[in-house]
């Protein structure tokens, strides 16, 4: 056989695939050289021994059963736009084709998040690589090239156990259709993947409706600043947020966006607006976004997490979750923040199991892995604690959440001035960071530096003078130092403010000797919070 395309019919593959073998897998292909060019061949003989020897043979490879769920992962597309600026138009198309593809039949298809996603940006790894490391079957690749209002997608799907394409195609067309072009990608791959759609599911693909193009633009960059979660960055998502809404007031997603940064916004441990500024401002922004749509998984969660967080509304907020997850299995954040529910309600082991979901689906989501950590805390397994947190240092260094349980692990332990020096440091790392001062606080009055634990109660009281400071940090403090009176009184300004922290002290291991206390008592029937 004297050339690629005789080689790849002997094999019964693509020329591109015999090419990717050859390169990662070491197909026995020779090459002989001209002046200027060279030509390949290849012994029937070698390439028969190299089949027999190949794990698993490629005989071995077919269609996966239909009654099994598949793992797809999307690379991050890229951006072949002449402005490098454009970036973020292909980082959100890239979210964008994931959510399309998570919602196809998500009990048969299930896909990693964007977080993990995104790590591999750029990658070396090759398909089998990625698929060994994150457990997955299929890989999506694909480019974006955008030219004033035109817009042209190209994928690729690759089967990860033999890295064989079993289908490539490109998309042209206007901005505006730019959800019809997506729909098209991901029932090709469906088809690809033998996924037998439902006719209300094909149809609803095959009239995605078209979006105005300064609209989804804004929305693409909400979303790429809504991602990097710091203060300023959230700010900047809300206002192009609100500026897709005021190009196309009906455009769901954006909604679900802004809903989304004011939940944040609303919580510990960002707190950047007091919870009865910014929580009404999400449920207000979830709501319009299920008015316009009622299969966004996305806003069902928003929606779910308010409940939880804010209205103190437990059946309405299980209702929320469990709708979302019937939409899309392959939501991870769904699963993450229906472990909340879990946790309150006093199932902790469940809450554990539901975290480990999401972060099957998010492997190397920072919020997740940090949610681990969390969750073993609620169940007092701080052995596990300490392991998990030091799993997601390995991913994020620099993670303030990971060192807020750590510390909170090692002063459940008795070992005060680890829990000391990792908060010293979580306070060094995360700079005016409120909450690493009302931890740092809590481990002095733990160790017994009455002095130290003051300082940093009158160095919160400083700081919310400027901005807002959660009550809770400060009421940490004084559970630490024993002070009961001073505690109740904190926590009932933390009631006032409606803080999501309440929500978990029946779980809380630092109210432990508090529970016997009428006022105590009094708070978590207010709450309707469960025994």
């Amino acid at each position: 056989m004297e050339s690629w395309k005789e080689i790849a019919g002997y094999l019964k593959r693509e020329v591109r695939t015999a090419q990717r073998w050859e390169k990662s897998e070491g197909l026995p292909v020779r090459r002989h050289l001209h002046a200027k060019l060279d030509s390949v061949y290849a012994y029937p003989s070698e390439l028969d021994a190299w089949l027999k020897d190949r794990q698993p043979p490629l005989e071995q490879h077919v269609a996966p059963s239909v009654t099994g769920r598949n793992m797809l992962f999307v690379l991050p597309f890229d951006n072949l736009s002449e402005d490098p600026k454009q970036e973020y138009f292909s980082d959100g198309l890239t979210e964008e084709m994931i959510t399309q593809l998570g919602r196809l039949q998500p009990e048969q298809l299930g896909v990693i998040a964007r977080t993990t996603s995104m790590a591999y940006k750029h990658t070396p790894k090759t398909a089998a690589q990625i698929g060994h490391e994150l457990g997955v079957r299929y890989t999506l690749e694909g480019s974006v090239r955008r030219g004033d209002n035109r817009v042209r997608i190209t994928a690729q799907l690759i089967r990860v156990s033999d890295q064989t394409h079993l289908w490539a195609d490109s998309y042209e067309g206007d901005l505006q259709d730019i959800l019809a072009l997506q729909s098209r990608v991901a029932q090709a791959i469906a088809g690809q993947i033998q996924i037998k759609l439902t006719g209300n599911k094909q149809a609803g693909l095959a009239t995605a409706p078209p979006v105005n193009p300064q609209a989804y633009e804004d929305y693409l960059r909400g979303r790429f600043y809504w991602n990097k979660r710091t203060a300023d960055d959230l700010r900047r998502g809300i206002e192009y947020f609100q500026r897709a809404i005021q190009g196309d007031p009906n455009y769901a997603l954006a909604y679900a966006g802004l809903a989304d940064s004011y939940g944040l916004l609303g919580t510990i441990p960002y707190n950047l607006l007091p919870p009865r500024e910014a929580m009404p401002k999400a449920e207000q922004a979830a709501a319009r976004a299920l008015e316009l749509d009622d299969t966004l998984a996305e806003a069902h969660v928003s929606l779910g997490y308010v409940r939880l967080e804010y209205d103190w509304n437990w059946p309405e907020a299980l209702k929320e979750f469990e709708r979302a997850l019937a939409l899309n299995p392959s939501y991870a954040t769904g699963h993450h923040w229906y472990a909340n529910y879990l946790r309150i309600m006093g199932r902790l082991q469940e809450a554990i199991i539901e975290v480990k979901e999401a972060q099957k689906l998010d492997p190397l989501s920072l919020g997740i892995n940090a949610a681990l950590a969390e969750s073993y805390h609620f169940a007092r397994e701080y052995d596990h604690v300490i392991e998990q947190c030091r799993k997601t240092f390995e991913l994020y260094p620099g993670s303030y959440m990971a060192r807020y349980w750590l510390g909170r692990a090692y002063g459940h332990k008795g070992m005060y001035q680890e829990a000391i020096n990792t908060f010293e440091e979580g306070k060094s790392v995360a700079a005016g960071s409120a909450v690493m001062m009302g931890a740092l606080g809590y481990s002095y009055a733990l160790a017994g530096r009455t002095m130290k634990a003051k300082q940093a109660l009158d160095e919160l009281i400083h700081l919310s003078r400027q901005r807002y400071v959660p009550a809770p940090y400060m009421a940490g403090i004084y559970i630490a130092l024993g002070q009961m009176d001073q505690t109740f009184e904190w926590l009932e300004k933390a009631y006032d403010e409606r803080s999501n922290y309440l929500v978990y002290i029946q779980r809380e291991p630092a109210l432990d000797s508090f529970r016997s206390d009428p006022r105590y008592q009094n708070l978590i029937s207010r709450m309707g919070l469960p025994a």
